[in-house]
């Protein structure tokens, strides 16, 4: 196995599934600006989108969807609660927060990023970012995790948008039950490992 990645992007959710999952695995940083690998590969020749993450399986088939490859990881470790069994409706609900993250919250940070996003628009977007964490807030209410009592891959995906909102300069404690749900993954020790890792780049 092995994740191409970025330090702090979003391809940090799977790098904490694959820690998570006690898996040994390769990393490789990508310069996601000039589309090149540490080792000096042409990345857009891994993955013409030309985004992390990305994932080559032992099998050498590459996923390149950060929910897909955090189930596909989740799914070759099943003793971890990684993800609820396929088929059942608990998987199912792991889908329904995977799509929502992605789509609400991944896709809602993206005008913060892009120095081309006219300024007059930012703060609707931080409006709208606060609407959602507002919600996730309320789910979370008297749940360790979002799924419930155990750790998913649901929940490595939520921390890195957590992350991002600290970075961005969101008030975190204006959702106190988010906030202590954030402060709970990230003193996970395989999330600390992670983070550790791609520290050290």
């Amino acid at each position: 196995m092995k994740l191409y990645y970025s330090p702090g992007a979003c391809s940090l959710s799977p790098h904490i599934a694959l820690r998570e999952g006690g898996f040994t695995f390769e990393m490789e940083k990508v310069d996601l600006r000039a589309k090149v690998t540490a080792s000096g590969a042409d990345f857009r020749a891994i993955n013409p989108k030309g985004s992390v993450p990305t994932f080559v399986t032992d099998d050498g088939d590459v996923l390149t969807e950060g929910p897909a490859i955090v189930q596909y990881i989740a799914d070759q470790a099943p003793g971890t609660e990684l993800a609820p069994h396929a088929g059942t409706i608990e998987r199912y609900h792991l889908m329904e927060w995977l799509n929502f993250i992605t789509s609400e919250l991944h896709k809602g940070f993206s005008p913060l990023f892009k120095p081309t996003t006219p300024e007059d628009y930012k703060p609707i977007a931080r409006e709208l970012l606060e609407q959602s964490f507002t919600w996730v807030d309320l789910q979370l209410a008297e749940k360790q995790y979002l799924l419930g009592d155990h750790f998913t891959v649901a929940d490595g995906y939520l921390f890195v948008m957590l992350t991002w909102a600290e970075k961005m300069k969101f008030d975190l404690a204006k959702w106190p039950t988010l906030n202590t749900y954030y402060a709970r993954v990230k003193a996970r020790p395989k999330v600390q490992e992670a983070l550790a890792a791609e520290a050290k780049g």
